[in-house]
């Protein structure tokens, strides 16, 4: 029985490669995406096997991290008990789009909004102090009041052009997340104040399409020493979500179970407590998906 939530918060700092092996389009290798709606995301699996990786580099009681995270496979234990964390999907909630003005801008849609919305809800159980707007419909996009990615009333993002509609209900949506969701350094710093200029709500088709089309693709190649040209099968691409998006993990726990055996009984709280402190312990940072020697994958992380 679950017995605490809470979210968590990632800001990539460097583009981040989720892999889900080979792919079918012209990447040969692509990120992991939800089935239905093709957003980006990232399996639950991975944020817990980093979390419980993490701990074991720490040199953490063995005994405690079975209790948080199970036993490993190879000790017989497995179907003794479950660990006591629960780790959700990590799930799209701002996407940073190449603008005209400004440089880029945080996307989302309502359809993104409205998911996150409900999963806050559901881990915090709290209503949130904002409302959706009505979705914009094809051809337009709602912005902050003081928006610094329009100009004359037009938001150019990539190639694609819409008007653009200000909206008090962006605005406060925008100060929430700069002061709830970005990294609490950054909460009173120039990120906070960007984030609340350059808030974009698009249409879902196309903050959609923007995620699938906008998203970072690196050529990868391997040099043969002996003919300093590409060796062979040695020259291919990999999908990436870009520097500045961020996403949310809804993260959940239950008391440890030892299932008769003696061990450490903790609290669901507890869990989570013990958790977030491994995590402020290394600077808030985690490094996730593949290309880790070539400084791919570092998140900024926040707990609610």
């Amino acid at each position: 029985m679950i017995t605490a939530t809470t979210m968590l918060y990632l800001y990539v700092e460097t583009p981040l490669h989720a892999g889900m092996g080979s792919g079918l389009s012209s990447i040969d290798l692509p990120i992991q995406r939800e089935r239905t709606t093709q957003y980006p995301m990232i399996q639950g699996s991975s944020i817990k096997g980093k979390l419980r990786a993490l701990a074991e580099e720490n040199r953490e009681d063995t005994t405690l991290i079975n209790a948080l995270f199970g036993p490993p496979p190879l000790t017989g234990e497995t179907s003794d008990h479950a660990g006591a964390l629960i780790a959700g999907d990590a799930r799209m909630l701002l996407f940073p789009v190449r603008s005209l003005s400004g440089v880029f801008a945080y996307t989302t849609s309502c359809d993104i909004l409205a998911r996150f919305k409900r999963d806050i809800e559901r881990t915090s159980q709290a209503t949130l102090p904002w409302h959706l707007p009505d979705a914009p419909v094809p051809g337009t996009a709602l912005v902050t009041s003081h928006s610094a990615v329009q100009a004359q009333n037009s938001l150019v993002l990539e190639e694609f052009s819409f008007t653009s509609l200000m909206s008090t209900q962006v605005d406060e949506i925008a100060a929430w997340l700069a002061e709830h969701t970005l990294p609490k350094q950054n909460t009173d710093d120039y990120w906070s104040t960007r984030l609340k200029n350059s808030l974009v709500i698009l249409p879902e088709n196309d903050f959609r399409d923007f995620t699938l089309y906008a998203t970072e693709v690196i050529t990868r190649i391997r040099i043969d020493r002996n003919t300093k040209t590409a060796a062979r099968g040695a020259l291919w691409t990999e999908e990436h979500l870009p520097t500045d998006t961020l996403l949310y993990v809804p993260i959940y726990a239950t008391d440890t179970r030892r299932n008769g055996k003696e061990g450490l009984k903790l609290p669901g709280r507890q869990v989570l407590e013990t958790i977030k402190a491994q995590d402020a312990a290394r600077g808030s940072y985690l490094q996730l998906g593949g290309d880790e020697t070539v400084g791919r994958g570092m998140v900024h992380v926040r707990w609610d």
